[in-house]
């Protein structure tokens, strides 16, 4: 019962992480948007600590920021992992 709870909550933690991801790398495609104003900010908040780390080591080649794909990427094969661990216990 216990790790059914966490599995399902984990898997649907990363389903939404996923979605503001998404929603933040197509933002991003809108120059004026003010990353100082509240509701984009929050978003900012959640999502670029995660998406620095993969900053950090992928440059951006001609301008062209390729991490976040390689950030999503690796949150699908987490949720992948959960669910088959879903699968396994029978969930």
């Amino acid at each position: 019962m216990g790790l059914d709870l966490l599995t399902s909550t984990l898997a649907k933690f990363l389903e939404i992480y996923i979605m503001l991801l998404i929603v933040r790398i197509l933002l991003s495609w809108f120059p004026q948007i003010n990353w100082f104003d509240p509701p984009f900010s929050i978003l900012s908040q959640l999502t670029d600590p995660y998406l620095n780390v993969f900053r950090s080591f992928v440059p951006a080649l001609g301008g062209i920021d390729f991490s976040p794909i390689l950030a999503i990427l690796l949150l699908q094969l987490a949720s992948g992992a959960i669910s088959s661990v879903q699968v396994a216990s029978g969930f």
